[in-house]
C-alpha cells in the first residue's frame, strides 16, 4: 500500500493516508460519534488492483456479542438500490483513493431506526484483508475471493466492471465458536472427541476430530454457510444445518445459534447491534432436559443401543437394571425393564418411557431416539443442541470436600494481564481482584464476598490453567 512506501516516515504516510480517506468520504468524518438509536453494522466488500477497484456488494453483521460477529449474511435485509449505490460508492472511492490492492472491507454504522436511507450511514474502519465473513459474498456472487487475491498478487489486473457483478439469492454464515453462552461468552477449551458437520452446507473449518481447542487462539471451531434463492429459504436452511450440526468434547455456541436463527426479529429482518444484548434471556434459556435424553444417554453407557443388547433369560419378572449417570451436580439414575428384544421399558423421574426397535433403530411415541455419542466417561445427546452426561462407576467412591468458597480460581487456562488486590486488602464483595485474558477477551474476576485477602497466588504475566488459584481470602469468622 502507499501508506508504506509515501516518504516521510510511517506517521506522516498515515496521516496523508487519513485525510485522503476523508476527502473520498466527503463531509463524514473517518471516525463517527454520532449517536444512532438502532445501529446496523453492515460493511461492503472491496477488491483494487492498485489502480482502479470495485465492490462485491455488502454484508450485514449485526448480529454480536461483545462487539464481536455470530451471525452475517449478505445481502443486508432492506437494503435499497439507492443506499447500495452510495454505500458501494464510497468505498470504492476510498480504496481508489490510496491505490488499494487485494481484498478489504470498508465497514459502516448504519441508522437501522426507520428505513435505511442514502444519507444514514457513518464510516466506522477498514479492514485490509479478506475477512472471516467473507464466504456469503462468495456465495451470493459466485466469486472466488481467494483465486482474485492470488490472482492480483501474481500481477494481474481486474478482470471485470462493476456492471459484471450481480447478486444471486441470499446467504448466512454462523460461527461456531467454543464458548460458555450462559457464562458469558467465556470462551472454552476442550478435545473434539466427535464433530460432524452436515451435508448440503459449507462449513469452513481449521479442525476435526480429535484436535483440542486451547486456550492461545481465538475459540472459533468452524463457520456453517448456506445459501438459498431467498432470505426466508437460506435462514430455513441455516436452521437445519445448525440441527445437524453435532460437536462433543467442549463446551459451544451451537444451541445459541440456532436460538438465533430462530429469532422472530431476526427472521423478520429486523436486526441491529443490539438484538442479543436486549433478547439474551430468551437466547440463552435452557429447555429442560427430556427424560428420552436421560434414556439416551443411559443407552449408550450400558450398551443398550446395539441390537440384540436386550436378548437374555430372567425368571418370573422382566429383568432390571439401573444406569448411574450424573449432569454437573445432579444425579440422574435411570432404570430400565427388559421386555423383549424388541422393547424396553425406562422409569426416570417418576416416569415410564416404552421403546420399540425397529428399522434398524429404537423409536419413542413414533419419533427416533436421539442419538448419543460417548467419548470416555462422557456421553453427548444430540438433539437439536447437544446434552452431556457424565458416567458414574458406582464401585468408585471418593471423598467429596467441596469447593472452598474462600478460593478465586480460574474459569478458563488464559494469561494473567493485571492482579489488583494485594495481600491483606480489605475487599468488597464485587471489587475486580484479577484481570485475566483467554482467547482474544479479557475477563475481571471478582470477590465473592466481602473479606481480606490472605494470599495473592498469581502475578501479572503469569499463564495459568483452568481451576488454578489465584487468590485466597481469609477465613470468615464464625
Amino acid at each position: 500500500m502507499r501508506v508504506v512506501d509515501a516518504p516521510g516516515g510511517f506517521a506522516e504516510a498515515l496521516a496523508s493516508a487519513r485525510n485522503e480517506a476523508r476527502a473520498a468520504f466527503g463531509n463524514a468524518d473517518v471516525l463517527v460519534e454520532k449517536f444512532v438509536a438502532q445501529p446496523r453494522h453492515i460493511e461492503v466488500q472491496v477488491f483494487g488492483d492498485g489502480h482502479r477497484a470495485l465492490h462485491l456488494f455488502e454484508r450485514d453483521c449485526s448480529l454480536q456479542r461483545r462487539h464481536q460477529k455470530v451471525i452475517e449474511e449478505a445481502p443486508a435485509p432492506g437494503m435499497t438500490p439507492e443506499l447500495r449505490a452510495a454505500m458501494g460508492a464510497a468505498a470504492v472511492k476510498a480504496a481508489e483513493a490510496i491505490g488499494y490492492k487485494g481484498a478489504g472491507t470498508v465497514e459502516f454504522i448504519v441508522d437501522g431506526s426507520g428505513p435505511l436511507r442514502s444519507d444514514g450511514f457513518f464510516f466506522m474502519e477498514m479492514n485490509t484483508r479478506l475477512q472471516v465473513e467473507h464466504p456469503v459474498t462468495e456465495a451470493i456472487t459466485g466469486v472466488d475471493l481467494v483465486e482474485w487475491q492470488l490472482r492480483v498478487a501474481a500481477g494481474e489486473g481486474l478482470h471485470c466492471a462493476q456492471e459484471d457483478l450481480t447478486i444471486d439469492g441470499h446467504a448466512f454464515e454462523a460461527r461456531l465458536y467454543a464458548e460458555d453462552v450462559p457464562a458469558g461468552f467465556l470462551p472454552a477449551t476442550g478435545t473434539l472427541s466427535h464433530l460432524v458437520f452436515p451435508t448440503g452446507a459449507r462449513a469452513d473449518s481449521g479442525v476435526r476430530a480429535g484436535d483440542t481447542i486451547s486456550p492461545h487462539y481465538d475459540p472459533m471451531i468452524a463457520k456453517v454457510i448456506v445459501h438459498g434463492p431467498t432470505r426466508a429459504v437460506a435462514l430455513r436452511r441455516l436452521s437445519q444445518a445448525l440441527e445437524a450440526t453435532e460437536v462433543a468434547g467442549t463446551v459451544t455456541n451451537l444451541s445459541f445459534l440456532g436460538a438465533l436463527a430462530g429469532h422472530a426479529g431476526f427472521a423478520a429482518g429486523a436486526v441491529d447491534t443490539g438484538l442479543i444484548a436486549r433478547d439474551l434471556a430468551d437466547l440463552t434459556a435452557q429447555e429442560p432436559v427430556h427424560p428420552i435424553h436421560v434414556v439416551a444417554a443411559a443407552m449408550a453407557v450400558s450398551g443398550l443401543d446395539r441390537p440384540g443388547a436386550t436378548s437374555g433369560f430372567a425368571l418370573w419378572q422382566p429383568m432390571r437394571r439401573t444406569v448411574a449417570l450424573a449432569q454437573g451436580d445432579v444425579r440422574r439414575d435411570p432404570q430400565f425393564e427388559v421386555l423383549h428384544a424388541t422393547r424396553q421399558r425406562w422409569h426416570v423421574a417418576g416416569e415410564v418411557l416404552e421403546l420399540r426397535h425397529s428399522d434398524g433403530r429404537w423409536w419413542y411415541d413414533d419419533r427416533p431416539v436421539p442419538r448419543a455419542v460417548q467419548a470416555g466417561d462422557t456421553v453427548t445427546v444430540f438433539d437439536d443442541r447437544a446434552i452431556a452426561f457424565d458416567a458414574v462407576d458406582l464401585l468408585d467412591v471418593q471423598n467429596d470436600t467441596g469447593r472452598d468458597a474462600n478460593l478465586i480460581d480460574a474459569p478458563m487456562p488464559g494469561l494473567v494481564r493485571d492482579v489488583l488486590a494485594a495481600q491483606g486488602a480489605q475487599v468488597v464483595r464485587g471489587d475486580r481482584l484479577v484481570l485475566l485474558e483467554a482467547m482474544k477477551m479479557e475477563h475481571s474476576l471478582t470477590a465473592p464476598r466481602d473479606g481480606r485477602v490472605a494470599e495473592v497466588l498469581v502475578g501479572p504475566g503469569d499463564q495459568v490453567t483452568a481451576g488454578a488459584a489465584l487468590i485466597l481470602l481469609e477465613e470468615e469468622a464464625p
